[in-house]
């Protein structure tokens, strides 16, 4: 007793009163805290971290019953890792999402976190301790500053970027929307340089039904690497759309790979899946095998089919290939060894941590909000968890399939009056959302139907006597990849006659989707519109693997609202929601008004027009014409890519994509 006085007493000598010490550590300016044992226990907790995470009494619990809704976010691994190591870790712009007890509020922070291994008098490590700075402000600033320079690096990408570029046209730029298989795929650039590399994925709708799924991986890095990517992965969807047959793909293939040039031993996973029965086929050709990945959290690697890479001279049969099946909502992932070789990381355990991780992913137990897409979650945020800790030297492909139910097809009887448009555009969304059909294929969808309802509303009966007249308007999403909706009418055929300010709909209607085939005959007129939709592909840099993907923009009124923006230099008007047959009189009064009937020069605002129909086009067209009579300026404000953008391109009404009033 005597020794522990004396050994307080001069440890008190060293570092000071314990209690000043307690009072100092409780009024430090930043987090702290200090946990024991493997199960991470907490014994030492000040009042900056109490406060930071709204919790009050902490001392003696785990880390796991503290935090039980973030265990998903791959945290306590990398306690595991300082406790186990006895080195320190430090991780920056760490992204967590806790739940505050004193308010029940779930909250998304980043932080720049500090993990010290705690060692006891022997120097054996005996808990962490951990000290972090808060970094969100800063991250979602940047997160900001991206988005708003987001169109800028667009344009300047196919500049500066050149490898970038190679990767983004020699991959597939999107996967297909298939109405049993949602496919979402993910690709990341190696960290360690700007090299491209042979990496790639595709996914392609088989003609007798089955959905192919590809992940390949060429030997090496760089240009020459990409080049060799891109004939492998051409040729092998070629040969999978005419024959289906994965061993016949695959040996011819191989035969090929042998005159490429740096397409020996490249390896590939195969997949062909059948959405309706759940029974896939694939092979696994030096490839890492599949994993599949239930929403109750629950995984399983399915066996290696033992068949060796391609180029190499290799004879590929039927016993090159296994089965599997796929139950109704599990996923199946294919992946590129890149995400189990990361620094520090052993393939057995990578192995594992990848299951564990996307599996948590796949139940929604990781980053909740980001997307209700669990393949999409997978894709992105299986990168995210696993390559933060470690980062990642080589490129990363991810490639998930869920089997789902399919949206069931829209049938719309429809009153043939101006008034009906509006409903008839939100149902047609409607459906388009719950078919997973995202912009801009849903914009031109969209488009085209309220332009052929338009066209009949305006001319079906435009000789017969006044009464209430009906119309059908069909949608489905084939197992293909397309959408075909018709629009039907038991109506009067009338011959469009195209001039600058009339007759544009059937014009823009055919320019906005692939097929657009008009039938009729005295019974009545079919419209029908084919488009081939799908969804795109991420490909990403580090840097993008913090982008904020939890802020949804707020859904568009489905109503027109201009504005005086009295703040400009000059009289301009700001322009919101559809300019359509229904709003076009109104969008019409108010540009003359504005404009003094032509008489003076007026911008308008299009930024905010959600959707700029045949009888928007003409009215500007009008008003155009009206304004050059009298000597004066209409300008149109429309930045590049909105729906007003795309409309005035394809009709080539002349507009300004930058602030014509800003660059004055």
């Amino acid at each position: 007793m005597a020794e522990q006085v004396g050994d307080q007493d001069e440890l008190s000598a060293v570092v000071g009163d314990p209690w000043v010490v307690r009072s100092a550590f409780e009024q430090l300016p930043f987090v702290a805290y200090a946990t024991e044992g493997p199960d991470h226990r907490f014994v030492a907790c000040n009042a900056m971290f109490r406060g930071y995470v709204g919790r009050d009494r902490m001392i003696g619990a785990r880390l796991r019953d503290s935090f039980p809704e973030a265990m998903g976010q791959q945290i306590e691994p990398i306690y595991d890792q300082v406790f186990t190591s006895g080195q320190q870790a430090h991780i920056r712009n760490f992204r967590a999402q806790i739940t505050l007890q004193n308010t029940g509020e779930q909250v998304e922070m980043y932080v720049d976190l500090r993990l010290h291994p705690r060692r006891d008098p022997d120097g054996r490590v005996v808990g962490v301790l951990v000290d972090l700075v808060d970094v969100t402000e800063q991250v979602r600033e940047r997160q900001a500053e991206r988005q708003r320079a987001a169109e800028t690096e667009r344009r300047l990408e196919q500049a500066l970027d050149v490898i970038t570029t190679l990767q983004r046209e020699l991959l597939p730029a999107g996967v297909p929307v298939l109405p049993r298989v949602q496919v979402s795929a993910s690709y990341l650039l190696a960290d360690t340089d700007t090299a491209a590399g042979g990496d790639w994925f595709d996914s392609l709708a088989l003609a007798d039904g089955r959905v192919a799924l590809i992940v390949g991986d060429v030997v090496g890095h760089g240009v020459a690497a990409s080049a060799t990517m891109g004939q492998l992965r051409v040729l092998l969807r070629q040969r999978l759309a005419a024959t289906a047959d994965i061993a016949a793909a695959l040996s011819a293939l191989d035969t090929a790979a042998a005159e490429i040039r740096g397409a020996r031993a490249s390896t590939v996973c195969v997949v062909l899946l059948d959405p309706t029965s759940g029974k896939l086929e694939y092979c696994t050709a030096g490839h890492p095998p599949p994993l599949v990945l239930s929403t109750d959290g629950g995984f399983r690697y399915l066996p290696a089919t033992g068949a060796g890479p391609v180029g190499v001279g290799r004879t590929f049969t039927g016993a090159s290939t296994g089965t599997a099946e796929l139950a109704d909502g599990e996923l199946v992932l294919l992946y590129t060894d890149g995400i189990l070789e990361r620094p520090g990381r052993d393939l057995p355990g990578s192995t594992v941590e990848l299951a564990e991780a996307a599996a948590a992913i796949a139940a929604d137990r990781a980053f909740r909000g980001d997307t209700d897409i669990p393949a999409e979650r997978v894709c992105v945020q299986t990168l995210e968890l696993l390559t933060r800790a470690t980062g990642h030297t080589d490129d990363i492909t991810l490639l998930a399939a869920q089997r789902v139910t399919a949206p069931p097809p829209l049938n719309l009887p429809v009153i043939a009056d101006r008034t009906a448009l509006r409903p008839l555009r939100a149902r047609v969304q409607a459906w388009l959302t719950e078919a997973r059909i995202a912009q801009p294929d849903a914009g031109a969808i969209t488009h085209a139907i309220v332009e052929l309802a338009t066209n009949v509303v305006d001319h079906a009966w435009i000789d017969t006597a006044a009464q209430q007249n009906a119309f059908t308007v069909t949608a489905a999403l084939t197992g293909t990849g397309h959408v075909e909706v018709r629009v039907t009418d038991r109506g009067r055929w009338r011959e469009p006659a195209p001039s600058p300010d009339r007759g544009l709909g059937l014009h823009m209607t055919s320019q906005l989707v692939d097929s657009l085939r008009v039938d009729h005959d005295e019974t009545g007129t079919t419209a029908t519109v084919t488009h081939r939709v799908s969804r795109p592909a991420r490909l990403l840099t580090a840097d993008d693997l913090t982008w904020a993907t939890t802020d949804r923009k707020p859904v568009p009124a489905d109503f027109l609202l201009i504005l005086d923006q009295p703040f400009a230099p000059g009289p301009r008007l700001r322009v919101d929601g559809p300019v359509d047959a229904a709003t076009v009189i109104e969008f019409d009064r108010e540009i003359r008004t504005a404009g003094s009937t032509g008489t003076r020069s007026l911008t308008v605002d299009l930024t905010g027009v959600t959707h700029l129909a045949s009888a928007g086009v003409a009215a500007l067209h009008r008003l155009s014409a009206l304004h050059r009579d009298n000597n004066t300026h209409l300008r149109l404000y429309a930045p590049a890519g909105t729906p007003a953008d795309t409309i005035l391109s394809l009709v080539t009404l002349g507009h300004h994509t930058r602030d014509p009033d800003m660059a004055a």
